[in-house]
Formats: C-alpha cells, sequence, structure tokens
C-alpha cells in the first residue's frame, strides 16, 4: 500500500532560507518569508544586511505614487474633464471610483463646501470663459454651480439655445453687413455710369 504523500508546511512569517533550498536561481543568497505592508501578499524576499530588499510586493511597488509613469495623480479624459487621485486616508476619499480617481470639478466643490457630494449631486460648468472643450478643465469655483439633474439638463438645454440664438444673430449680422457692401458697391458703379454718360453727351 501507498504511504501518503505529506503535505509540504508553508513557511512561516520572518523564516530565513538560502537561494537554492527555494528554488531560486541566486542559491547562495538569503531570503526572508515576509508579507506585502499594502495588499499582505506573501512571498520570498532577499534579505540583505538585517533588512529585506522591499516591503511591498512587485505590482503594490508599481501603484500609485511609485509607479515609474505617476504624473502627480492628476489625468486629462478624452471628453476634457480632469480626474485626480485620492489617497485612501483622504477625507473626500468616499467620493472616488474603483481606480480612487474623482472628477476634478466635483472635488473643487466639495471642498468649496467643506463636505463630499451626494451621487445625485452635479456639478455644473457655467462656461463663463471658454464655451468648448476647455471649460470641462476650468474648474475654478468661479465657474461652477451645484445643481441636480433636472436643473442641470436645462442648464444645457438653455446654453445650446442662447448658443443658437447667438449664431442666428451673428449670422443675421454678416447678411447685413453684406448687403450694405453690395449697395455701397451698386452706387459706386451707378455714380461712376452715370459720370461717363455725362462725359459722353458733352463729346
Amino acid at each position: 500500500m501507498l504511504k501518503p504523500i505529506p503535505c509540504p508546511q508553508p513557511p512561516e512569517l520572518g523564516e530565513k532560507k538560502r537561494g537554492r533550498e527555494i528554488g531560486k536561481t541566486d542559491a547562495g543568497c538569503l531570503y526572508i518569508w515576509q508579507a506585502c505592508v499594502d495588499c499582505g501578499k506573501k512571498r520570498w524576499v532577499i534579505f540583505k544586511k538585517g533588512l529585506p530588499k522591499s516591503i511591498r510586493c512587485h505590482p503594490c511597488s508599481r501603484k500609485g505614487e511609485r509607479s515609474s509613469l505617476w504624473k502627480g495623480g492628476r489625468s486629462i479624459e478624452k471628453t476634457g474633464y480632469v480626474s485626480i487621485r485620492l489617497s485612501p486616508s483622504d477625507f473626500f476619499y468616499p467620493m472616488v471610483n474603483h481606480d480612487s480617481y474623482v472628477l476634478e470639478h466635483r472635488l473643487v466643490m466639495a471642498k468649496h463646501l467643506g463636505r463630499c457630494l451626494q451621487r445625485w449631486e452635479l456639478v455644473h460648468h457655467k462656461g463663463i470663459r471658454y464655451t468648448g472643450i476647455e471649460n470641462k478643465s476650468d474648474n475654478l469655483i468661479g465657474n461652477l454651480e451645484l445643481t441636480n439633474n433636472g436643473s442641470h439638463i436645462l442648464e444645457h438645454n438653455k446654453g445650446y439655445r442662447d448658443g443658437y440664438q447667438k449664431g442666428l444673430a451673428d449670422g443675421r449680422l454678416k447678411q447685413i453687413e453684406e448687403l450694405k457692401q453690395e449697395i455701397r458697391l451698386l452706387r459706386w458703379q451707378l455714380k461712376n455710369e452715370g459720370a461717363l454718360g455725362e462725359n459722353t453727351i458733352h463729346k
């Protein structure tokens, strides 16, 4: 009868072994079994001069500020909106999405009010300085207005109506100016033709 193969026991935290004992390529190097301080994942870490080489696992060491791609936690989306990354200790952290980012205009309004915003509360860009996509990144408090879904839609519709009316008025003014230029040109032509006719008669 075959004897059951005993299952190897996992190492204990703080246990040290040489690389050859755990299948590492650098056989003579000393390793310590340690948990990542962020996610708690246990793994073998090089132990040198009485200290582990890293207190974080590889994925955690590349997150957020520790990443070589870190850009200060501020990113601009394709839609023109600006997002800010918050740390879990931040007072406004409950407002973040699954990636720990919050839209900057919502964060600015929340800081102005001194409280987190509810999901149903919306922040409207008034467009006092810009009218295009750059308005979405104009997050000074003077350009922002707290609203709800219904009034937010009304504000946008009002903006579209105002823009249409302005475009219509600008178009009419342009047409009037073009007509005035045509009238001036016709008067000049008539005046010149009249003068030419008089010269012909005198001859």
